[in-house]
């Protein structure tokens, strides 16, 4: 690590966000601690990779900081490890012996960064904001998800099957033959389907169900 200049990140990139650092070497550990407090960012520190899958990873924006080279499990196979347990933490490799194959192994496994020790500090905060932006994003959309299915959770089976013809671009009448409904019985469900979503119109309704997947019945 080298000197830096003093850093003008904001306290919006700090807030309710921590980084995460796994390397053997106690000295880079404390020092990347330094770092990143020194912007106001949380840390966590482990010596190897079993010990933080031993611990309760936090439920907010992070990202990890990760040695190529450690003791047993490799940073690289760490990385495997993650994606294997769906856990989609954004990593930032750093290592003293890099080489092409790696970084290029590393970057296709969604890697933010790899950074060669020395590195600058400068470098390495950038890339840690970076990271953590992406994570607060992917948690973003994660949950617009997860409450628009806790709302879909609450149609019944008819309702769910009317919102797939719908988002299929099916009108009523076409969506009350396919069903062997009454027309007016289709508008109703309808009007029910677009207050149970939170739905504002027509085209609210169509992109939520896009962003569920719904309605991908074929003509």
């Amino acid at each position: 690590m080298t000197e830096r200049p003093k850093s003008s990140y904001g306290s919006a990139s700090a807030k309710e966000s921590i980084v995460l650092v796994v390397d053997d070497d106690e000295s880079m550990r404390r020092a990347l601690t330094n770092l990143f407090e020194s912007i106001g960012l949380k840390v966590e520190v482990f010596a190897s990779a079993p010990e933080m899958l031993d611990s309760k990873l936090p439920d907010v924006a992070s990202c990890l900081v990760l040695d190529i080279r450690l003791p047993g499990l490799s940073g690289l196979d760490f990385q495997t490890e993650l994606a294997k347990a769906n856990i989609h933490i954004p990593i930032i490799f750093m290592t003293g012996h890099g080489d092409i194959p790696m970084s290029v192994r590393a970057m296709k496994g969604g890697a933010v960064d790899f950074l060669t020790k020395p590195f600058r500090d400068q470098d390495m905060l950038d890339a840690v904001v970076t990271a953590i932006e992406r994570d607060r994003k992917r948690r973003e959309a994660d949950k617009i998800v997860a409450d628009l299915q806790a709302l879909l959770e609450t149609l019944t089976p008819r309702e769910r099957e009317v919102l797939a013809w719908v988002a299929s671009g099916r009108l009523n009448k076409q969506i009350a033959a396919e069903l062997g409904l009454a027309e007016i019985t289709v508008k109703i469900h309808r009007g029910r389907i677009m207050k149970k979503m939170g739905a504002r119109s027509l085209a609210d309704l169509l992109r939520k169900a896009q962003t569920l997947g719904v309605g991908r019945i074929k003509p």
